[in-house]
């Protein structure tokens, strides 16, 4: 499983190798890839190289990144990202919510947890 993230990530850079520009679906599923694995730090530099090659984001890339966050107690990371989301509109589903109490909860944040459920209801 840890090794998976290493093999999208290279087949990701193959492709821009190749002039194959990345897409929403493509980085989506290197994030993701990297978030099951626990690299978050990788899962937030592609977020920040979608940004920067003008690919859109959704909330399925955000909620990745987040994921990515939360295994690893990235609680202050979460939180930036979930004000970003909320800046640029993105929507904010259920899996966002989850992602970042369950990134307070492991940081021992309970508190910013408890207020992220009160919000949500």
């Amino acid at each position: 499983k840890t090794s998976m993230w290493m093999e999208a990530f290279q087949l990701f850079t193959m492709m821009q190798q190749s002039s194959v520009e990345p897409d929403t679906i493509s980085f989506s599923s290197t994030i993701s890839a990297c978030g099951k694995s626990r690299m978050w730090n990788q899962a937030s530099q592609l977020l920040g190289l979608m940004a920067q090659s003008k690919v859109e984001s959704n909330t399925i890339t955000c909620n990745a990144v987040l994921s990515a966050f939360e295994k690893a107690g990235e609680w202050k990371k979460a939180l930036q990202l979930g004000g970003s989301m909320a800046q640029s509109k993105t929507e904010i589903d259920t899996i966002t919510f989850g992602a970042a109490i369950s990134a307070f909860e492991k940081g021992g944040r309970w508190e910013k947890a408890l207020l992220l459920c009160n919000v949500m209801q």
